[in-house]
């Protein structure tokens, strides 16, 4: 096989124009303490949820307060959550040349409009209830995809559908955690973790024949067995929904 001339560059490579939609990460704090623990409050449980994703840090509230951010930090606090940091916009002069020394590019606006990663605005604050709503400005439709998982999962395991909904064959124990972008469906007990709409999707469901978990979560809103169950769901076929900012139960009779 020959070798392309060098002047024949056009056989080597190319360029063309690509559209990329990126996800967009919310920063609301300047304090980057506060913002691992929150990072480690909400995704903390789930580490495989996010896989290397590119996302815009967008910095339009802090440009407000024209707050001093330390880039090289939280791109490496970001890299620990799987989020790989490529750009920022929304920022002032001084924040975006900041970012660019640190790596970073000027992203326009138009690129970053899929979804957000939302941070947390104040510190987090645990109600008696345990249930921290999460503001998602965006629907984001669940897709046609489904994972079927048809085997116990005990203590330490996880499970996560990315993109879609999961359907569990077998109890998920205590200790193991199930995820989705979509809805969670456990035809057998249902004593560990259940996430669904990981990723912000308000429409998403949990639904299992025997209701005992320990965690709950729909959208980014939790419940622990800090707060007990209604007595007409406890242990009984049951489905989870997310009414406005709060987590609603409803018992399926069979």
């Amino acid at each position: 096989m020959s070798a392309a001339s060098p002047g024949n560059a056009s056989a080597l490579f190319d360029f063309k124009s690509a559209t990329l939609s990126l996800e967009a990460f919310l920063l609301r704090t300047a304090n980057l303490t506060s913002l691992a623990q929150a990072l480690e409050e909400r995704f903390g449980s789930s580490p495989d949820l996010f896989n290397g994703e590119p996302v815009v840090i967008d910095l339009t509230h802090l440009a407000s307060l024209d707050l001093h951010v330390n880039f090289p930090e939280l791109i490496a606090l970001l890299a620990r959550f799987k989020l790989k940091a490529i750009a920022v916009r929304g920022g002032t002069v001084a924040q975006t040349q900041s970012a660019q020394a640190a790596g970073l590019i000027e992203a326009p606006e138009s690129h970053a409009h899929a979804a957000r990663v939302e941070t947390v605005v104040q510190e987090v604050v645990r109600e008696v209830i345990r249930e921290v709503p999460v503001e998602v400005p965006v629907h984001v439709p669940m897709a046609a995809s489904t994972m079927f998982i048809d085997k116990p999962l005990r203590s330490g395991q996880q499970v996560y559908a990315k993109g879609g909904d999961l359907i569990v064959l077998a109890a998920v124990n205590h200790g193991a955690e199930v995820i989705a972008d979509g809805s969670i469906h456990v035809y057998a007990p249902l004593r560990g973790k259940a996430i669904a709409g990981a990723k912000g999707n308000t429409e998403a469901r949990i639904f299992a024949l025997h209701m005992e978990p320990e965690l709950l979560s729909i959208a980014g809103t939790y419940r622990t067995t800090d707060t007990p169950l209604p007595p007409d769901v406890t242990g009984k076929p049951a489905q989870i929904r997310l009414e406005g900012d709060r987590l609603v139960f409803d018992p399926i009779a069979l």
